[in-house]
């Protein structure tokens, strides 16, 4: 069994990404990187209101290069690093394995796969419930869980197999 480096943690809102990935890393002995947690630390509270979405994309550009700087010297000790960043698109997947494999670290992603009105009922529970995982300061409305699953592309084969991808539902796993 091949030991991979960076776990790229991938699907859509409510899916359940944050919860896994700290399994994982828990799993691994790893170290975790969430982009909302980040978000929530360095910025949420700066936001301006209304929000503005170039504000905030590019302070998510920020963290996410700070973030790479911090997962490449942790997996250049041969720690595991969890990135739980969103990775809900193919272009933003295949950036971050093309910088493991320029860096010379193997690649896993991990696809939560969970049905949209399960992920719903998730995301409510999550609003009402404002618990662990509850980075941002405010709820996720149903315009913004369908603005965002709108943009939502699942990992096709294969991109499964080029990353030595694991399919879950985040409940049951195989690759845990």
């Amino acid at each position: 069994m091949q030991h991979h480096l960076v776990h790229l943690i991938c699907g859509s809102t409510g899916a359940g990404k944050t919860t896994y990935a700290v399994r994982l890393s828990d799993t691994l002995q790893g170290v975790r990187f969430s982009i909302d947690e980040w978000m929530a630390a360095l910025f949420w509270m700066d936001t301006p209101q209304p929000l503005i979405p170039a504000w905030s994309m590019e302070r998510v550009e920020r963290c996410l290069t700070q973030i790479w700087a911090m997962a490449i010297q942790t997996a250049g000790r041969n720690v595991p690093c969890v990135l739980d960043l969103g990775f809900s698109q193919t272009h933003s997947r295949a950036k971050f394995a093309g910088l493991a494999k320029a860096a010379g670290l193997s690649v896993q992603l991990h696809f939560i796969d969970v049905p949209a009105e399960e992920r719903w009922r998730r995301v409510q529970a999550r609003n009402a419930r404002k618990g662990e995982t509850y980075q941002l300061a405010f709820d996720v409305t149903r315009e913004m869980f369908d603005f965002v699953e709108g943009l939502w592309e699942p990992p096709t084969d294969a991109e499964m197999l080029a990353y030595a991808g694991v399919r879950t539902d985040g409940i049951r796993t195989s690759g845990l």
